[in-house]
């Protein structure tokens, strides 16, 4: 009965917790015959499919913490629109196996660089893929509708 009690105990402290806000950057670039590419990178502990995000910074607007964590974690620069394509949901794994519920807010960024040194290089894999391949490498259903909604809506620049 001890393991069940436990189970219990964790499920109220999860069901009573806030969802925790984090901000990401949907990274994007436009190839020279006009196609849109994501930028997916994979996670550190899971290995997991994902986009740039992080905590919030201080008094820092969330598109610039989602600029700054691409920068961070896979090395490339931009501008970061600062109207949301939108949020989604998902349980962040903290330590001791213990999870939070968080709403990302994503932000796009046309990404116009790239830097040799960063925070996190070597630490993640990076890849530019298409909007479909992206869709199908993430994991929370959310977040592949934001891309495909991003890509439907895309227009090349002239």
């Amino acid at each position: 009965m001890t393991i069940l009690s436990g189970i219990a105990k964790s499920m109220q402290l999860m069901l009573r917790r806030p969802q925790r806000r984090q901000y990401a950057a949907l990274c994007y670039r436009e190839t020279s015959v006009g196609e849109l590419e994501i930028l997916l990178l994979t996670s550190r502990d899971t290995g997991r499919w994902v986009i740039p995000k992080g905590w919030p910074m201080g008094s820092k607007a969330g598109h610039e913490v989602a600029r700054q964590e691409a920068l961070e974690e896979a090395g490339v620069t931009g501008e970061a629109g600062a109207v949301p394509l939108g949020i989604y949901s998902y349980q962040k794994r903290m330590q001791d196996d213990f999870c939070v519920p968080c709403g990302v807010e994503v932000f796009p960024m046309r990404v116009t660089g790239c830097v040799d040194s960063f925070k996190e290089k070597g630490k993640r894999q990076l890849d530019w893929v298409s909007p479909s391949t992206a869709a199908a490498r993430v994991a929370e259903p959310e977040l592949r509708d934001l891309i495909l909604r991003f890509a439907t809506s895309f227009s090349p620049s002239a």
